[in-house]
C-alpha cells in the first residue's frame, strides 16, 4: 500500500508544484510492484480546498494540466482511494471523483464552487459528478456553488463511505485488506439517464441577462456528456478558458482576493493581539439595534440590548427571538441552538446592566448630542476596558471618542441595515483608537460573519461619502431630463441591487434631507439638487410611509408616480434648464465615474488604505454587482487615462465643479498605472 499526502499548508491547494509531485507519486505507485494500493489524502484537518485560484488570472497556468494529472489517477493500474476529511472543494472535489473510491470521515463538506469565481470545474468536474449523483442534482449543485455534507454525499453517490473516527486509518486498512475495492472509473460510467431532462430544466431557470455566463457554459458542459470521456471534457476545457478571459470572472476573482486582502491592516504590528469577546451591550433596541443584536446572537454570543422604552424593548425581544425561531423552522439550525441563543439574549431598561461587557455597540439616533449622553454615561459604567464602538454612519468619530476620558477604547462599528443580513461592517478607526481595539474590531467582524473594512475618519467615512457623490449625479440627471424610473432602470441593469433612489425611499428620504441640512451649513460649496428637497417637503419621506420619489401601494412594490415626474419638469424648468433625451450608457457613466472619482480621492487622502477597500465596501454594503468587481476595479477595466479624460470633459460642463479630479487618479493615469498597483 502507498499513501500520498497533499501538503501545501493551509488548504492543500492544487497549484503548479503540488499536481507535479501528486503525478510523480501516482506514477510511481503505479510503476511499484509492491505496492496493490494507494490511499490519497489531505495533510492535517483538509483534503483539499481546491485549485490555486492566483493561476487563473495567469497566462500561464503552469504543468502538469490538472486535467491530465486526474486523467493519470483514473487510469491508474491499482485502486486508488481517496480519505477525505474536512473540505474537499473545487480542484479537491475533482481530484477525488477522479480516485476510484471515496471514504470520507462525517465532518466532511463537499463543493464545486467554481461558479462563484465566474468559471466552471474545469478538471473533469462536469463530466464525473453527474455519471455520480444524476445530472439534475449535480447541475444544482455546480450552477449554485452548493455545499454538500458527508450524509448527503454518501446518499447521492459522491462518495463510497462515510467513518467516525480516523478516516485515514479506515483507508488504509482497507487498501491493505483482501476485500479492497475494485477499480470503477467515474469517467467510464454511464450518461446519466436524466441528462436531457435536466439541462433543459436549467436552462429555463437561467435569468434573461445575466452579468456572468458561467451558469450557462456548465449547463453547456454538462449537456456535452456522451459515452466518449475525452469528447466531454474537450468541450469542458474549452468552456474553462473561454470563461476564465471574461470580465465576470476577473470582477468574481477580485472580491475574492479583496474579502482577504482588507483583513490586513497596514502598519499593525505583528504583536498586536485582538481582545476577547463573549459578553456584548447593544444600546438602542431599534430596527439596527435589534438587527445587530441577531447578528451576534447568530454568532454565539451573549448579548444585553438596552432600551428605555418599555414597548420598543419588548418589540426588539420579540424581533430578536422570531428571527432565531425561523432559522430554526427553516432546518438552519437545530431547536437546541435556537434555545440557547434566545437564552443569550437579555434585555435592560438602563445603562448600568452593560458593567460588565467585553464591548458596547451604540446603535442611537444619528444626533451628536444623544451619542455624548451615551457616552459620558458608559465611561463611568463598564469596565476600564471594555471597548466603547458607535454605529454612527457619518458622525465624527473623534468627536464621539472626546467624550470618554480614554478615547483609545473607542471606535466606530458601522453596520448596514438589515444588519443581520448584510455581509458589511465599516469599521471607523479615529484618531486615538488604540491598535488592539482596531485588531479586535476586525476579529469581532470575522466572528459575526462580516467583511469589515477599515475607514479613517471623514464625513460618512468611505461608503456613504462615495455614495453622496453617486446620488448628486442622480439627482443631477432629473434636472437634465431623466425620470426616476428611468435612473434607476439603468443602473439597475447594470448591475447595481437597487437604484440609487429606490435606495433612498427604502432607507427614508427623511434622512436623506437631515443629512443635506447639516451639509448645507458645513459645505456650502457643494450644493445639492433641490428635488429631493421637494419631494420631503411634501411629507413623501419613502417606503416607510407609503410615499417617497415612488409609491408603494402594497407597501413594498415600488410604483412611478406621475405626480413626481411633473415636480421633476416643473424643476427643471424652475431652474432655467431645457430638458433633453438621457440614454442609459450616459446615467451608467456619470453615476459610475462619481464613485470612481471620490473613491480615489478617499484613498488619496488615506482615509481608505487602498482601492480594493472601497471595492469591498460597494460589494458588500451598496448593491454592487460582484461580476463587477466594485467602482476601481471598473476604473481599472475601462483604463485610467479614459476614466479621467471622461471626468474632465464632464468639469467643463453643467456642474463642472461636481468633476474636479481626484488628485491619485491623476497622478496614476499619468504614470500608466491602475488602482490595482497600490493594493498592497
Amino acid at each position: 500500500m502507498s499513501e500520498i499526502i497533499l501538503d501545501t499548508p493551509p488548504v492543500n491547494a492544487l497549484g503548479a508544484g503540488l499536481r507535479r509531485h501528486l503525478l510523480a507519486a501516482i506514477e510511481a505507485a503505479d510503476a511499484d510492484p509492491a505496492v496493490e494500493a494507494i490511499v490519497l489524502r489531505g495533510a492535517g484537518s483538509v483534503f483539499s480546498a481546491g485549485a490555486d485560484i492566483a493561476e487563473f488570472a495567469a497566462d500561464d497556468m503552469g504543468e502538469p494540466w490538472h486535467p491530465l494529472v486526474l486523467d493519470r489517477i483514473e487510469a491508474c493500474s491499482k485502486p486508488v482511494i481517496a480519505a477525505i476529511t474536512g473540505v474537499c472543494l473545487g480542484g479537491g472535489l475533482e481530484t477525488a471523483l477522479a480516485c476510484h473510491y471515496r471514504i470520507a470521515d462525517a465532518s466532511a463538506r463537499f463543493a464545486l464552487p467554481e461558479v462563484t469565481l465566474g468559471i466552471l470545474p474545469g478538471a473533469g468536474g462536469t463530466q464525473r459528478l453527474p455519471r455520480l449523483m444524476g445530472a439534475r442534482e449535480a447541475l444544482a449543485m455546480m450552477t449554485g456553488g452548493r455545499m454538500i455534507d458527508a450524509g448527503q454525499a454518501l446518499a447521492l453517490g459522491v462518495v463510497d463511505e462515510v467513518v467516525d473516527g480516523d478516516v485515514a486509518a479506515a483507508a488504509r486498512e482497507l487498501a491493505a485488506s483482501a476485500g479492497r475495492p475494485p477499480i470503477r472509473r467515474t469517467g467510464a460510467l454511464p450518461v446519466p439517464a436524466d441528462l436531457a431532462e435536466a439541462v433543459a430544466e436549467a436552462r429555463a431557470r437561467l435569468p434573461v441577462a445575466a452579468l456572468s455566463t458561467a451558469p450557462a457554459r456548465i449547463i453547456d458542459s454538462v449537456a456535452a456528456i456522451t459515452p466518449d470521456f475525452a469528447a466531454g471534457c474537450a468541450v469542458e476545457t474549452a468552456l474553462f478558458s473561454e470563461l476564465r478571459t471574461t470580465e465576470a470572472a476577473r470582477a468574481l476573482q477580485h472580491a475574492f482576493f479583496g474579502e482577504r486582502k482588507v483583513s490586513r491592516i497596514p502598519g499593525l504590528a505583528r504583536d498586536v493581539k485582538a481582545r476577547p469577546v463573549a459578553k456584548v451591550g447593544i444600546v438602542g433596541g431599534g430596527l439596527m439595534g435589534t438587527g445587530i443584536a441577531i447578528a451576534l446572537l447568530n454568532a454565539g454570543l451573549s448579548v444585553i440590548v438596552v432600551e428605555t422604552r418599555d414597548d420598543a424593548r419588548e418589540k426588539s425581544r420579540e424581533t430578536a427571538a422570531k428571527a432565531v425561531e425561523r432559522d430554526a423552522a427553516k432546518g438552519r439550525i437545530t431547536q437546541t441552538v435556537a434555545e440557547s441563543r434566545i437564552a443569550a439574549l437579555s434585555m435592560a431598561a438602563g445603562l448600568e446592566a452593560l458593567g460588565d461587557v467585553d464591548l458596547v455597540i451604540e446603535a442611537v439616533f444619528e444626533d451628536l448630542a444623544a451619542k455624548e449622553q451615551v457616552f459620558t454615561a458608559l465611561d463611568r459604567i463598564v469596565r476600564p476596558d471594555t471597548i466603547l464602538a458607535s454605529n454612527t454612519s457619518t458622525l465624527d468619530l473623534d468627536a464621539i471618542a472626546a467624550f470618554v476620558a480614554d478615547p483609545s477604547r473607542v471606535v466606530g462599528l458601522h453596520f448596514f441595515s438589515p444588519a443581520n443580513i448584510m455581509r458589511l461592517l465599516e469599521v471607523v478607526r479615529g484618531a486615538a483608537t488604540g491598535p488592539d481595539v482596531l485588531a479586535t474590531a476586525m476579529a469581532f467582524a470575522k466572528r459575526v460573519g462580516k467583511v469589515g473594512v477599515v475607514s479613517g475618519v471623514c464625513d460618512g467615512f468611505i461608503g456613504n461619502r462615495m455614495f453622496e457623490e453617486y446620488l448628486r449625479q442622480a439627482y443631477f440627471l432629473l434636472e437634465e431630463g431623466a425620470l426616476p424610473q428611468g435612473v434607476d432602470r439603468a443602473m439597475e441593469r447594470w448591475g447595481m441591487a437597487m437604484g440609487p433612489l429606490r435606495v433612498l425611499d427604502l432607507a427614508g428620504q427623511d434622512i436623506g434631507w437631515a443629512i443635506r441640512k447639516r451639509r448645507a451649513v458645513e459645505q456650502p460649496d457643494r450644493p445639492y439638487s433641490g428635488i429631493p428637497d421637494r419631494v420631503c417637503e411634501l411629507g413623501r419621506f419613502g417606503q416607510k410611509v407609503g410615499r417617497g420619489i415612488y409609491q408603494y401601494p402594497d407597501g413594498r412594490t415600488a410604483v412611478a408616480d406621475p405626480l413626481i415626474d411633473d415636480l421633476i419638469v416643473a424643476y427643471s424648468q424652475e431652474i432655467g434648464v431645457e430638458r433633453r433625451l438621457i440614454e442609459d450608457a450616459e446615467i451608467v457613466d456619470r453615476c459610475l465615474l462619481a464613485l470612481i472619482n471620490e473613491g480615489a480621492r478617499i484613498v488619496g487622502e488615506g482615509i481608505a488604505y487602498r482601492p480594493v477597500d472601497v471595492d469591498m465596501i460597494y460589494l458588500n454594503g451598496y448593491g454592487f454587482a460582484r461580476e463587477r468587481g466594485g467602482p476601481m476595479f471598473q476604473a481599472d477595466e475601462i483604463g485610467l487615462a479614459t476614466v479621467l479624460e471622461k471626468i474632465r470633459a464632464l468639469a467643463a460642463g453643467r456642474n463642472g465643479w461636481a468633476w474636479e479630479p481626484a488628485p491619485l487618479l491623476v497622478e496614476l493615469a499619468a504614470q500608466g498605472k491602475r488602482f490595482a498597483d497600490p493594493n498592497v
